[in-house]
């Protein structure tokens, strides 16, 4: 298949970024949308698969997110978060057609790399969800948003643009999947994560290191010594749900991490997979959180 003629593909970082991070005197008052740009500098990218252990993380997911595409008849997909490319290459490699969108260039450069290590060309464009429609072109089955992508949105006019920009890029049937950490666990119980699910690697720690109604900014150690850190936005989950409402999605499935362990009581993630098409029956309820 070929792109669009205006469709631009990336391979290389297209900008200069600063080597360290740089949070100012007052780290906890950073709370801005566009941030996530110099959050992502090339020492952290390169560490960024320590983090996640595509194997373990492969092996905790099991087939969800594959079956639920199949399952609503998806081949065309657009991962919108796509990181250092982990899902862009297990859905490619699973015969899904992928385009694989993100803001941060060094997180594309990476991911392009990672594709050329398991012998596959990824289709790569550098684009911001808010105008997400400019840069990325055609309609798609799906719209994958994971990875607790969609927490770096501070303003809730980005996550209404963001979401109303996804749901354009969706064909009339169309889904949209996206997951974000279990917030409202942090906010009222604090935090008890045992990375058994999303942050896989070894002797590597994710935890907050402050939380409040407006602020989620989390430390992440390696076992060489080398801390980083990424401010976000405690997104509840209800919250959420009632945004994708809004913007116009018909039907809502909340699931607590992965179908297979949906009886879980305090789940890391909820992955949320939403509908644009109408249900056939319209009093059936729009959400539901499967445990």
């Amino acid at each position: 298949m070929s792109l669009h003629a205006n469709q631009k593909i990336l391979t290389m970082p297209t900008d200069t970024k600063p080597l360290e991070q740089d949070y100012g005197e007052n780290p906890l008052s950073v709370r801005d949308t566009d941030k996530y740009k110099g959050e992502y500098v090339q020492s952290f990218v390169d560490k960024w698969d320590e983090l996640i252990d595509w194997e373990a993380r492969a092996e905790s997911e099991g087939d969800f997110f594959i079956k639920t595409l199949k399952e609503h008849g998806c081949k065309k997909v657009l991962d919108v978060a796509t990181g250092t490319g982990f899902h862009s290459l297990r859905l490619i490699k699973e015969g899904f057609e992928v385009i694989s969108a993100d803001g941060a260039p060094e997180m594309l450069a990476k991911a392009f790399s990672n594709g050329r290590k398991h012998d596959k060309i990824l289709r790569t464009v550098q684009a911001d969800w808010r105008w997400l429609n400019r840069d990325v072109h055609g309609k798609y089955d799906a719209v994958i948003c994971l990875g607790n992508s969609f927490t770096h949105l501070f303003d809730e006019r980005d996550r209404r643009k963001a979401l109303a920009e996804f749901y354009a890029a969706l064909r009339h049937d169309g889904i949209l999947i996206l997951d974000q950490r279990n917030y409202d666990m942090i906010l009222d119980e604090g935090f008890k994560s045992k990375h058994t699910f999303y942050y896989c690697g070894d002797n590597v720690r994710a935890e907050p290191e402050h939380v409040d109604e407006g602020l989620a900014r989390f430390q992440y150690s390696f076992p060489d010594g080398s801390q980083y850190h990424l401010n976000m936005f405690p997104l509840r989950v209800r919250y959420v749900q009632q945004l994708m409402t809004e913007v116009g999605f018909q039907k809502i499935n909340t699931f607590a991490d992965f179908q297979e362990t949906y009886r879980q009581e305090d789940p890391d993630f909820y992955i949320h997979v939403a509908e644009k098409r109408y249900p056939d029956d319209m009093n059936k309820p729009n959400k539901e959180i499967r445990r």
